[in-house]
């Protein structure tokens, strides 16, 4: 497994973490519906469009898709697609997944490391657009315009409390606590805490981890060993994880392994933390630690893959640094963001990430 070594400074380091959430996320945003776009729809939309090997932003749809119909060859991408997909990229699209990295971002300006999860909501509520909100994230809101107090923001009336939305929440928390990752899942806990519970929870918390180790690990794996010791043993989370570790052990190939795993994480549902986090970790092991491979493998694993792709996005772009992300997924960002939260709108990438390290203490 390719070494990837320490000398990348923490300012690249975390640039490329911004860099690489965004660019995944736009990677995958098209193709964002698990119970549609199967990997085998998504390898047969590429190729079909000759864009296997995947090296870049998806291409658009064959013609006769052009509106968004299923077509001749069931091709159905998310309407936003006209704004992530190659050569129609002009800065990045709004879309939760990054939204929540600004508000974390926000919280820690605002209330600084020891933010209560109260004040998570609070921000919600100030920042956010309630219908930029969705499943758990959603349910939790809702909840807390009606005058509930966490833990029950998270209980009362929300059946996705094990979706993936806590996790997609955790990079700041990475970000800002480079190599101290026991650190980073606390502070994602307490954020998760307010809309989800159990796997959901502890999704956020290896995420967190996993980005905080990536900063040092001189491999993908060892931060993914990392980030396991920050969960329960027994949870299925981390089960899962471990049982994709050991099939890319025997040398099974990515596809065998993904189909192995979705066997048995069937019945969850494709917003689940759990399959997802499969995903993700088959994603950075097979990818190991070059960029392109990592996000392209990780969205065309399907499930949620604008979340999926963010997150592998975040991981590979800290191991690698700004510097080392190729220029076809930087270049189009054209360092500006969208955003729904309040006041970041346009956004230059470059100075969300200053103020991220300033924030953080680095040991690296």
């Amino acid at each position: 497994m390719t070494s990837l070594g320490t000398a990348t400074g923490h300012a690249d380091r975390v640039l490329g973490g911004w860099l690489g959430r965004i660019a995944g996320n736009m990677l995958g945003k098209p193709v964002e519906r698990g119970d549609y776009w199967t990997r085998e729809r998504i390898d047969r939309y590429l190729r079909r469009t000759g864009a296997l090997p995947l090296t870049d932003y998806l291409p658009e749809p064959p013609a006769g898709t052009q509106d968004g119909d299923d077509g001749p060859d069931g091709f159905q991408l998310r309407p936003e697609w006209r704004q992530c997909v190659r050569g129609r990229i002009h800065g990045s699209c709004r879309d939760d997944d990054v939204d929540y990295a600004i508000l974390g971002l926000d919280l820690l300006e605002t209330y600084g490391f020891d933010f209560s999860t109260e004040q998570v909501g609070e921000l919600w509520l100030l920042r956010l657009p309630f219908l930029q909100t969705f499943t758990a994230e959603r349910a939790a809101y809702r909840n807390l315009a009606a005058g509930l107090r966490p833990p029950l923001t998270a209980t009362y009336d929300n059946p996705y409390q094990e979706w993936i939305g806590a996790l997609i929440r955790a990079d700041i928390y990475g970000w800002t606590c480079p190599d101290d990752p026991h650190r980073a899942a606390y502070l994602a806990r307490r954020d998760a805490v307010l809309s989800h519970t159990g796997n959901g929870v502890y999704g956020a918390m290896f995420a967190a981890a996993l980005i905080s180790a990536a900063f040092t690990a001189p491999t993908v794996r060892r931060a993914l060993d990392t980030a396991l010791t920050v969960i329960p043993a027994s949870s299925r989370l981390a089960r899962t994880v471990r049982r994709v570790v050991s099939l890319h052990e025997t040398q099974l190939t990515w596809e065998d392994t993904l189909s192995t795993v979705a066997v048995e994480t069937a019945g969850l549902g494709w917003i689940h933390t759990v399959p997802n986090v499969a995903v993700l970790t088959a994603g950075l092991l097979y990818g190991d630690g070059d960029f392109t491979r990592t996000i392209t493998l990780t969205v065309r694993g399907g499930l949620d893959t604008d979340s999926n792709g963010a997150t592998a996005g975040s991981v590979a772009g800290v191991l690698c640094g700004a510097e080392a992300i190729p220029s076809q997924w930087t270049d189009p960002l054209e360092d500006t963001v969208r955003s729904a939260v309040f006041g970041f709108d346009g956004a230059r990438i470059s100075e969300l990430a200053e103020r991220t390290v300033r924030l953080g203490h680095p040991q690296v």
